[in-house]
């Protein structure tokens, strides 16, 4: 058993210094900073797509700060809570500043994880050995989806009630326990007070507590095996007299300011957001949100929020007459799953057998279209974790891939964004064909990965990372 040990300092000490160092003898305070910020090494040639991470946590402050003001106000019944939020915007001193913050929160936490993601797709920030920083991210982003749908019905106004009430029908498409799995998440028959009361207990207590489980998680796998950067080069294998990177520089305060001008400019365009167009044009908060849920007046186009609709697309594209493309790409994937992959025999069988079942259960005797546009849109979203065993690159960052390689990049890009921008608008026949070949390039970008990925002439990388002073 060690002893408590107080350092000493001289009587004529700051105040400050006394304080720390009584915590410190108590409390690692000092030493967690050290380690998780002030004195751990990054490299020194991060660009603006690393502020993304800091980001994500102010805009997780500022999610968990401005709920908890709503709470203080609103109430999950079905019969007041649209007008507590009416209460909130109109009667609570600065409650429409709150609330706006904590909408337009939502949406900006989005796009930054998105943009997050996509700088790990660049850079390989998924590879070894950071796979399970990237596992622990991709379940950050399942409980960020959670989280949203979830508070998205508690405003209780037409699009939260009909939203909600669309995706919780999607889970009775499930042979078997699909109506009692809808039945259970309800509460009910139908969305109604037990389903706000059970989003309002998972939205507000049970997923948040998750999150920042997660989130510290993600945080020290993260600092555990180091950052990853631009070059794709592990900066821990060059190391100076004293044991530090050479190519690294302390976060503190290298980091630290650089953060901060990130944090400058994204609250300014986030304050902008909030004061002049909180509703951003119906995207961040739809007009039909503004009305009372009314079970028996459904809107005229339902859609859930911007940032679902990627995978919406991919549920709404999924008709029967797209079941026979989806039935010719999975022939063709076990094809070519036998002839060019080194799996083991065992793991070959093993995928033939899936598709084989796919391709039974979606002939027109078997399951609806609509199950298995429950089973893309569940997989379109869980096929992301897959990235670390499906990226098979020479080398991590895409500086030094073929070029061709950025052109499937940008491909990719373009379908998923187009799924989503085609996810807020009405059903039509050309928007359900773009929508199917958008469908049709996403997945094959995770799924031909392991070939396309190790294709080309890579160029060489560099012994240590490339970096401009600025």
């Amino acid at each position: 058993m060690m002893a408590f040990v107080e350092k000493k300092l001289p009587a004529d000490a700051p105040v400050i210094d006394k304080a720390l160092n009584w915590v410190d003898s108590r409390f690692p305070l000092t030493k967690l900073w050290n380690d998780q910020w002030g004195q751990y090494y990054a490299p020194k040639n991060f660009n603006f797509w690393y502020i993304f991470g800091s980001l994500a946590l102010l805009t997780l402050v500022i999610q968990i700060v401005t709920g908890i003001f709503l709470v203080m106000h609103y109430k999950p019944d079905a019969n007041l809570a649209f007008s507590s939020v009416e209460y909130i915007m109109r009667e609570v001193p600065w409650g429409w500043l709150v609330r706006y913050m904590h909408s337009t929160g939502a949406s900006a936490f989005f796009i930054i994880i998105y943009l997050h993601m996509a700088k790990a797709l660049m850079y390989g920030g998924y590879r070894k050995p950071r796979e399970l920083v990237w596992l622990f991210g991709f379940t950050i982003f399942l409980c960020l989806m959670a989280e949203a749908f979830f508070g998205y019905l508690l405003p209780w106004g037409q699009m939260s009630y009909w939203g909600a009430q669309v995706i919780v029908n999607l889970f009775g498409a499930i042979p078997l326990i699909g109506p009692d799995l809808s039945l259970w998440i309800r509460g009910d028959y139908v969305v109604s007070d037990a389903t706000l009361n059970r989003f309002f207990s998972f939205h507000v207590i049970a997923i948040p507590l998750v999150l920042l489980g997660l989130v510290v998680a993600h945080l020290i796998a993260l600092h555990e095996v180091g950052s990853n950067n631009p070059d794709g080069i592990e900066i821990k294998e060059n190391l100076d007299a004293n044991g530090h990177p050479v190519d690294g520089v302390p976060s503190h305060p290298y980091y630290t300011f650089h953060d901060i001008f990130g944090v400058t400019i994204f609250l300014v365009l986030f304050t902008a957001v909030v004061f002049f167009a909180p509703e951003m044009g119906g995207y961040f908060l739809e007009a039909n949100n503004f009305i009372p849920a009314d079970s028996l007046k459904t809107p005229l186009h339902i859609a859930p929020t911007w940032y679902f609709t990627p995978f919406y697309s991919i549920l709404r594209a999924t008709t029967s007459e797209f079941l026979y493309v989806v039935q010719a790409a999975i022939i063709g994937y076990v094809c070519l799953v036998y002839l060019k992959s080194k799996l083991p025999a065992l793991v070959k069988n093993a995928i033939a057998a899936i598709g084989l079942v796919m391709i039974v259960g979606m002939m027109p005797f078997g399951l609806d279209a609509k199950f298995w546009g429950v089973v893309l849109f569940g997989s379109s979203v869980m096929i992301l974790a897959g990235m670390p065993w499906l990226d098979h690159s020479l080398v991590k960052s895409i500086r030094y891939r073929p070029d061709w390689h950025k052109t499937v990049f940008i491909v990719f890009a373009i379908a998923f964004v187009t799924l989503g921008y085609l996810g807020v608008e009405p059903p039509s026949p050309i928007r359900e064909r773009i929508s199917q070949v958008c469908a049709v390039i996403y997945f094959s970008f995770f799924l031909l990965m392991p070939w396309w990925s190790g294709m080309g002439t890579f160029k060489p990388v560099p012994k240590r990372v490339t970096f401009t002073p600025h």
